[in-house]
C-alpha cells in the first residue's frame, strides 16, 4: 500500500525529536479543521463509510438532509440512520459508481441524487486494490425537479389548449349553423296548422335549447384552459368572499350546509381581479358541497402574514387519497362521477395569475382543506438579476 503521511510519520517517531512530535500533531489538528471546515460548507451532502456501511464521516448537510446529528450517527449503520438506503444493492460491484434517486419526507419534502464511490487503496506492487470504505454524494434536486415537472405540465397544457381550441372551433360553427336554422324553422312554424304547430315548436324549442347548453360548455371549457387578461383593481377579500357565499346561500339552504366564517379584520386591499378570484371561491366552495353531500360543515377563514393574505376553505367531505391529491390539477382529473374535472384547474390558474399559490391538505375521511396564499403587493412578475436570490432561497 501506498503510504501516507501518518505513515512515514509512524516510521520516523524513533527519530523524532519530543518537541517536533508536538508540532506535527498541530499541524494534523489544523489540517483536519481545515477540511472539515470546506465539508461543511459545501452544499452537497457528503456521507463515509467503512467496507461494512457504518459511517465514519458526515457533514452539515448530509446531516441537515435527513435531520440528523453527527455524533449519535457515527460507527451506526448507514441503512439505520438513513431509511430506504439498502446498502447491500449499492454496494454490490466493488468498482463501480452507483448513482440513484431518493425522496425523504423529514425534517422536509426533499428529492435528492446521490452517487457511492468506493474508497480504493492504492498498491504500488501491482496487486488488486482493497476497498477501504465508500463516500456517498447528495446533491439536493427539489427545485430542479419542480421546474421540469412544471415545464412538462406547461408544455402538456399548451398541446392541450391548441387541441381544444380547434375542436371548440369546429364545434361551434356547426352549432350556430343550427341555432339559424332552427329560429328560421320557429319563425316557418306560424305557417303551419296548430295542433301540428304546437308540438313542432316544443320540439324546436328544445333543440334550441340543447344548442344553447352546447354553446355554454364549449365557452365554459375555453375559459378554463385560455388565460384570461387581468382586470385589476384594489379589492377587500372579505368582501369577495362574502358575495361567493351569498351568491351561494340558496344551494347552501338546500344542502344543508353550515358555514362558519373567521374572516380577519384589517386586511390589506389587494390588487386582484375581483372577478376572476370571485371565481375561484365559487369553484372551490361548489367542490366543498359536492365532497360533503349534506348536512356538512364548510369553514371559511383569512388571515395575514409578512408576505401574503391566507384564505383557508376546510370542509367536512371525504378527503382525497394520496394517490389522487397529486393529481387533483391535472385536466379531466376527477374523482365525481359527474364532474368535468377543470374546477380547481381553473382555480390554480387564477391564483397562480395572481402571482400566489393554492396548497391542498387532505387525507380519506378527514375532509379537504384548501389554502390559498395571495402576495400583499402585486408580485405577479418579477425578474431575477445576476445577484438576486430565488424565491425558494429566501
Amino acid at each position: 500500500m501506498k503510504r501516507g503521511f501518518l505513515d512515514k510519520l509512524i516510521e520516523r517517531l524513533p527519530l523524532v525529536q519530543t518537541g517536533e512530535v508536538q508540532n506535527y500533531l498541530v499541524e494534523i489538528a489544523r489540517e483536519k479543521g481545515f477540511l472539515e471546515t470546506i465539508f461543511n460548507a459545501i452544499l452537497e451532502g457528503v456521507i463515509v463509510t467503512n467496507p461494512d456501511g457504518r459511517i465514519l464521516y458526515l457533514n452539515r448537510a448530509a446531516c441537515g438532509f435527513f435531520g440528523i446529528e453527527s455524533e449519535s450517527s457515527l460507527g451506526r449503520p448507514l441503512s439505520e440512520v438513513v431509511r430506504g438506503m439498502d446498502w447491500d444493492a449499492l454496494t454490490s460491484s466493488r468498482s463501480e459508481i452507483i448513482s440513484r434517486d431518493l425522496e425523504v419526507f423529514y425534517p422536509d419534502n426533499r428529492l435528492l441524487n446521490f452517487y457511492v464511490v468506493p474508497l480504493l487503496s492504492d498498491e504500488s506492487d501491482g496487486k488488486d486494490c482493497e476497498t477501504v470504505g465508500r463516500a456517498v454524494i447528495l446533491r439536493d434536486i427539489t427545485q430542479t425537479h419542480r421546474a421540469a415537472q412544471e415545464t412538462i405540465e406547461v408544455e402538456k397544457f399548451s398541446a392541450l389548449t391548441m387541441l381544444a381550441a380547434g375542436v371548440a372551433h369546429e364545434i361551434g360553427n356547426p352549432l350556430n349553423s343550427l341555432n339559424i336554422h332552427l329560429q328560421l324553422m320557429q319563425r316557418n312554424l306560424q305557417k303551419a296548422p296548430p295542433n301540428l304547430r304546437k308540438q313542432l315548436e316544443e320540439s324546436v324549442s328544445i333543440a334550441r335549447g340543447e344548442v344553447t347548453r352546447l354553446d355554454h360548455i364549449i365557452t365554459q371549457f375555453l375559459r378554463a384552459i385560455r388565460p384570461q387578461p387581468l382586470q385589476v383593481s384594489s379589492s377587500d377579500i372579505n368582501s369577495i368572499l362574502n358575495e361567493t357565499l351569498e351568491f351561494l346561500s340558496a344551494e347552501i339552504q338546500d344542502r344543508d350546509i353550515i358555514v362558519e366564517k373567521d374572516l380577519s379584520k384589517g386586511l390589506p386591499l389587494l390588487q386582484i381581479d375581483g372577478d376572476q378570484i370571485k371565481q375561484a371561491f365559487y369553484n372551490i366552495c361548489r367542490n366543498a358541497f359536492q365532497a360533503m353531500k349534506s348536512g356538512g360543515i364548510l369553514r371559511v377563514a383569512t388571515s395575514l402574514d409578512m408576505n401574503h393574505v391566507s384564505i383557508v376553505f376546510s370542509d367536512t367531505g371525504g378527503g382525497i387519497s394520496p394517490e389522487n391529491i397529486t393529481r387533483i390539477f391535472e385536466p379531466y382529473f376527477t374523482t365525481k362521477s359527474n364532474g368535468n374535472g377543470l374546477g380547481l384547474l381553473i382555480v390554480r390558474r387564477i391564483v397562480r395569475a395572481h402571482g400566489g399559490e393554492v396548497i391542498l391538505e387532505s387525507s380519506p375521511g378527514r375532509g379537504l382543506t384548501l389554502t390559498i396564499l395571495l402576495p400583499r403587493v402585486d408580485r405577479r412578475v418579477r425578474f431575477l438579476g445576476a445577484g438576486d436570490e430565488s424565491p425558494e432561497s429566501k
